[in-house]
């Protein structure tokens, strides 16, 4: 068993992406993520990569863009405003069937809101964050040791299906300091023959584009990139289950809230209320059959969130609106807390227990 450091959780995402094989990192500045950026700057020449800060956030997705067509394995973090600059290229990105990983470390919104943390981009993040038909792969981890984890899946995620990554925390997960261990990885072999990497005379050219003239053209390619996401989302859908086998009340959170959430639902129990948890691990593809199936016997759900309600939806249209969907959710970087889940269980169970 490798050895246990403390780190901060944005410092143990980009040590793990290091060591998934990330050679190239380019970003710009902005808390709360910028630990990220300045831990690739002293780590990254040191392992033969390359780390540049860009001029802007659209100036660093397209950098992405380009040496992701090569099929090598590059990384972008940013907090919600930037990645919001950075949506178009998102889209190229999709567009071109590259992988890539972007990390969005959540601040609050809209706007430039505040520094805080914040679950505010959910809907951006899920339903792609940029123009057109496209999905991103979305890791929600809910500890440094998760942040590390995850980051070496979503490499070899976005690689094997050929779209981008994102890992989406907040500005409270990449602050805080956790034991992490980095574990023992060893990088899939895939077939990286649709890069551009120069023909010497072997092979005919490999063409990176996502403009299709023809509609028709345009409508297959849409159709086929759509019979992958429903491949993803029938094998790379990820939930954590805690005490749901006997539960009436069902909470859900993803990220920093999920452990507010948890503690909220082992006081419920020692009080006797039958409560459980679902966490997605992916809020896309999100467990839609872990709810659907939770339904059969769930009376109600709880979403705990850290917006005005967004992974809400995905709950009600994953339960096919079956159970009612409250929400327990807090904004402007206030994360909520476990007195004030306990007492939404509370009132759903019945009253004060």
């Amino acid at each position: 068993m490798a050895e246990k450091v403390l780190m901060k959780g944005n410092e143990a995402l980009a040590e793990a992406a290091i060591q998934a094989g990330c050679r190239h990192y380019f970003g710009y500045p902005i808390t709360p993520q910028t630990e990220i950026a300045a831990y690739m700057s002293r780590r990254l020449p040191k392992v033969g990569g390359v780390f540049l800060q860009a001029e802007s956030e659209i100036s660093a997705i397209n950098m992405v863009y380009g040496v992701s067509g090569t099929g090598a394995r590059v990384m972008t973090s940013s907090s919600s405003p930037g990645v919001s600059l950075k949506s178009e290229g998102l889209s190229y990105l999709a567009g071109c069937d590259l992988p890539a990983v972007i990390v969005n470390i959540q601040r609050g919104g809209p706007g430039l809101g505040g520094i805080q943390p914040s679950q505010a981009d959910y809907f951006q993040a899920t339903r792609g964050g940029g123009h057109g038909d496209y999905h991103l792969l979305v890791f929600a981890p809910a500890s440094v040791q998760e942040m590390a984890d995850m980051t070496m899946k979503a490499f070899d995620l976005a690689e094997k299906y050929r779209m981008p990554a994102m890992i989406l925390s907040d500005g409270f997960l990449g602050q805080m300091m956790e034991p992490v261990e980095m574990r023992p990885y060893e990088r899939p072999e895939f077939d990286n023959s649709w890069a551009v990497t120069g023909t010497q005379m072997k092979r005919g050219h490999n063409i990176i584009n996502s403009l299709y003239l023809d509609p028709e053209l345009l409508d297959k390619v849409n159709h086929e990139r759509y019979e992958r996401y429903e491949i993803i989302k029938q094998n790379e859908a990820m939930c954590e289950e805690i005490m749901m086998e006997d539960a009436e009340i069902c909470v859900s959170a993803y990220g920093i809230t999920a452990r507010v959430a948890q503690k909220a639902v082992m006081d419920a129990r020692s009080l006797g209320i039958k409560v459980g948890m679902l966490r997605p691990l992916t809020v896309w593809p999100f467990p839609e059959k872990a709810f659907l199936k939770s339904s059969e016997r769930v009376k109600a759900y709880i979403s705990v969130e850290m917006s005005m309600g967004q992974m809400i939806d995905d709950i009600r249209l994953s339960v096919q609106c079956r159970r009612p969907v409250h929400l327990c959710g807090r904004t402007g970087g206030v994360i909520p807390s476990a007195e004030q889940v306990l007492l939404k269980i509370k009132e759903l169970a019945g009253g004060e227990k």
